[in-house]
């Protein structure tokens, strides 16, 4: 599959025809605070659906409530041992590339200011790790599992931002297209998977071509269960590396909001990190896999901490040899990164299951400027846009 402006334009007018005529019609019947203090108890796979909860909502979660039919099980198989392998490693680049390449999109870092409950860091870090740990458990996809009910709360979510939007004239839809498109909700799944992958290589962690290409198959099932478009969405690594690269220079640039939301981040992993001393790390890390360029765009602060970030790829080079050659080795730092994890996801959600709603109201303070512009070991796929 080739990507183009041309086709990637075309992405940008279209949404997610159901689960925008699900959230539509909940407004238009006074029903979403309704749905959501019952949604509240719909937490597992397979749940008694509660009684009172409005027919288009249980229409709704009925037909979303398995997982795609091409499904390879295999490949998911082999994308859960991939991040159990990596899992510190991953959380790690969702946090510090991942989620800085997302605030780097300036209509991206507008619209994610967009509700009261994105504009707190700890609850967005907590809810994109704790999806990521529930996709990656063997169950994900079975009766009890809290996966599917979180994905079909996420994709109600995005639906009802793009209704607000839309429908109180709050987004230039002739300039930027519909909010939370196919081409950003494709853009979104690149930067959860091959951007990830960059980062771990960039970190120097040792990865096979089949665990990275699973793991960004397993990507491609969850933009499935968020209502992507299946017939444009990059089949593959070196399509998702096209397909991000594109994106990136049509859309990438500097905003007021992108940088907030980073201060935002760093001032959150600083209040994790022990003491004052490592916390320059934070900054440094983030500059160190988004690059300068992306970085200065963003404000983060350089430190002294910058060149010596730089040493973590020897380091973590180090241990990767150690799990590589040796069993014993590989299941001691499975463990130690298994428990990093968990501390850090009980930090940010101090132990609790975080919960999706229907925003019933946007910030007041939102507004979007329409001026902006659209300019064997695995190792990444080479740049597929050039000046």
């Amino acid at each position: 599959m080739t990507f183009t402006d041309q086709s990637l334009d075309s992405l940008r007018t279209v949404g997610d025809e159901l689960a925008d005529a699900t959230v539509a019609t909940l407004f238009e019947r006074g029903e979403v605070g309704k749905f959501n203090t019952l949604m509240r108890y719909v937490s597992t796979a397979g749940a008694e659906l509660p009684e009172g909860l409005p027919e288009v909502a249980r229409a709704y979660l009925h037909e979303t409530s398995t997982p795609p039919s091409w499904v390879d099980w295999g490949e998911m198989e082999k994308a859960r041992l991939f991040f159990i392998d990596n899992n510190v490693h991953i959380s790690t680049a969702l946090s510090f590339a991942a989620m800085p390449a997302c605030y780097v999109v300036p209509h991206i870092a507008r619209l994610l200011s967009a509700t009261h409950s994105l504009k707190y860091p700890s609850k967005r870090m907590a809810e994109t790790g704790q999806f990521t740990v529930q996709l990656m458990q063997p169950n994900a996809f079975e009766a009890g599992s809290r996966f599917i009910p979180a994905a079909q709360k996420v994709r109600l979510l995005h639906a009802s931002i793009r209704h607000h939007l839309t429908r109180e004239d709050r987004w230039d839809v002739a300039a930027l297209g519909t909010p939370i498109c196919q081409e950003d909700m494709i853009g979104g799944q690149m930067m959860f998977s091959i951007q990830v992958l960059d980062a771990l290589h960039r970190l120097g962690i040792h990865m096979s071509v089949d665990g990275a290409e699973s793991y960004c198959y397993a990507w491609r099932v969850v933009g499935a269960m968020l209502g992507v478009d299946q017939d444009h969405v990059p089949r593959d690594v070196a399509e998702a590396r096209q397909f991000s690269d594109l994106y990136m220079t049509r859309h990438m640039g500097p905003s007021t909001e992108g940088a907030d939301l980073t201060r935002q981040l760093i001032d959150l992993y600083e209040e994790v990190v022990p003491g004052t001393f490592l916390d320059p790390v934070v900054g440094a890390l983030i500059r160190y896999l988004v690059g300068d360029t992306a970085a200065d765009w963003l404000e983060v602060p350089r430190t002294p901490w910058d060149t010596l970030v730089k040493a973590a790829p020897a380091l973590l080079n180090v241990m990767e040899t150690i799990e590589d050659r040796s069993p014993l080795g590989a299941r001691a730092l499975d463990r130690l990164g298994h428990l990093t994890t968990l501390f850090e996801l009980s930090s940010l959600t101090r132990g609790r299951v975080m919960h999706y709603a229907v925003p019933e109201h946007l910030r007041k303070d939102y507004g979007v400027s329409s001026a902006i512009p659209r300019t064997k070991r695995w190792t990444p796929p080479g740049p597929t846009v050039t000046a």
